[in-house]
């Protein structure tokens, strides 16, 4: 009887600890998916005005005009130069643009949480869209942001274009320098539409995105501790 008992509870244990890492398991699965390679976007580039509430963290907000202004950026801030390139700084949460040994830029950013880090390493920006959709997540980690404005998506050869990770304007928080994000690199939006503009590939007048090609490559980023 003794053994019956004791092989019921042994059961019992082995049942509720494999619940248990069920449930880890599907928090962890959900928290991934908030990495920018799960997502989906519009990758039309156009604002939509129509679009003026998001969704963070189970919360609604309201984007702000900045985002969604329909402005054809499209103006070249400086020549073509191999010499530009982005430094973001992870243990600092700050982004230093450069034009060689020349300080164009700086300002602090949010980078990737914990569980969903900031790749690191030497990257090239491959697109620029004006603003597009990013959705992805579920239960507390679900969001929903139309209208995320100067996207500039790079990668490497470690790091596909399929992950989707980017710099760009943030409008959902303003807590700068502290990590926040789902491994993008979170700028405050006016930061954002200057490097935009500043940085190559440049968009042509009139459009909304430009994608870098081998005759017009795209600016070099260094991503570092």
């Amino acid at each position: 009887m003794r053994k019956t008992k004791a092989k019921k509870l042994f059961h019992l244990f082995i049942f509720s600890a494999a619940f248990l890492f069920v449930l880890l398991a599907v928090d962890t699965i959900n928290k991934f998916r908030s990495i920018p390679g799960f997502p989906s976007f519009d990758s039309s580039g156009k604002p939509d005005p129509s679009q003026k509430t998001a969704i963070y963290e189970g919360k609604k907000i309201d984007i702000p005009e900045l985002a969604y202004l329909d402005v054809k950026d499209g103006f070249v801030l400086g020549e073509n130069s191999e010499n530009k390139w982005v430094e973001v700084d992870l243990s600092e949460q700050k982004i230093k643009v450069w034009n060689g040994d020349s300080l164009f830029l700086e300002s602090l950013i949010s980078t990737g949480l914990p569980w969903t880090p900031t790749p690191q390493g030497e990257f090239r920006v491959w697109a620029k869209f004006r603003a597009t959709k990013m959705e992805g997540g579920s239960g507390r980690y679900y969001y929903n942001l139309p209208n995320v404005p100067y996207v500039m998506f790079f990668e490497n050869s470690e790091v596909p274009r399929s992950k989707g990770y980017s710099l760009h304007g943030t409008y959902w928080h303003n807590d700068f320098g502290k990590v926040h994000s789902h491994g993008c690199i979170n700028l405050p939006t006016p930061v954002a539409e200057k490097i935009y503009n500043w940085i190559e590939p440049q968009v042509p007048q009139g459009k909304y995105s430009v994608r870098a090609m081998e005759e017009d490559p795209g600016t070099r980023i260094v991503i570092h501790e």
